[in-house]
Order: structure tokens, then C-alpha cells, then sequence
């Protein structure tokens, strides 16, 4: 039924806790796990505005600790026989989540219920509440 998942994550707690979801769609005869992440724009051009001189070291060192947070994931998500397909995009996260369920044709994306900014959502409104709600395909949120 739901053949490709695209899984957004932020690499917090609740967002780890969908990897257990996901495993178990594999059961259900899911076959790719799109992994996404997505380094907020936004501050990273906070960070080049209020430090330009150390901005793109900044960049790099977010960049590097995120391939590695994914490499775990990635291989996790193989062990339970997924085929893995690992993105980092730099972008405002409603907007490349939508973009990547497009392009990549997608069945289901799964994402957790709060990020790691709960301060965040309070100001800009979650991204998985926004993504539910301008997505084509079906969403399962996880919760704490």
C-alpha cells in the first residue's frame, strides 16, 4: 500500500521514535524510505548576519554533523530491508518536504509531532500540523 515513505527529520527524540513506525510499514510491504533533512535557511542567514566571518565553517560543521546523524539512520533503516535514499537540503523545511514528496512520488511521509525547537513551533507553527495540511498524500504523525 504504501510503497515509498518519506520521513523528514529533524534528529529529535520524536523524530527517532518514527523509525519504529516505519519499520513496521515494512511489514505492510514498504520498500524505500526517503530520508529527509533540512537545515532551516533561515538560520543559517541569522547566523552569516550576526557572524559572517565564521558563517560558512558554521555551515559546514551543521552539514557534517548531519550526514552522520543520516548514515545512522540510513543503516538502521536498511537492516530492517528498506532500500534508503538519504537527502539534506538547505531550505525552509514546509517547502522542501512538499517539493520531495512531489518529485519523488511518494505513498505515506512520516514525521514526528514536534521537532526539537518546541520554542519555535510556537512562533512559526509546526511544520508536521503545516505539512498535514498541504500534503496530497496521507501523513502519520508521531507522537511523544
Amino acid at each position: 500500500m504504501f510503497k515509498k515513505i518519506l520521513y523528514p527529520t529533524d534528529f529529535s527524540d520524536v523524530s527517532r521514535k518514527a523509525i519504529d513506525y516505519i519499520e513496521q510499514l515494512r511489514e505492510g510491504g514498504s520498500e524505500t524510505v526517503i530520508v529527509l533533512h533540512v537545515i532551516d535557511q533561515r538560520g543559517m542567514q541569522a547566523v552569516a548576519q550576526y557572524n559572517s566571518a565564521n558563517s560558512i565553517d558554521i555551515e559546514q560543521r551543521i552539514m557534517e554533523d548531519a550526514k552522520q546523524e543520516m548514515e545512522v539512520i540510513e543503516n538502521e533503516l536498511k537492516k530492517s530491508g528498506f532500500k534508503v535514499k538519504s537527502m539534506i537540503q538547505i531550505g525552509i523545511p514546509l517547502r522542501e518536504i512538499l517539493k520531495v514528496e512531489e518529485e519523488e512520488d511518494v505513498s505515506v511521509i512520516v514525521i514526528g509531532s514536534h521537532g526539537k525547537s518546541n520554542l519555535e513551533e510556537i512562533f512559526l507553527g509546526s511544520v508536521s500540523e503545516k505539512v498535514s495540511r498541504k500534503c496530497k498524500n496521507p501523513v502519520l504523525i508521531i507522537k511523544r
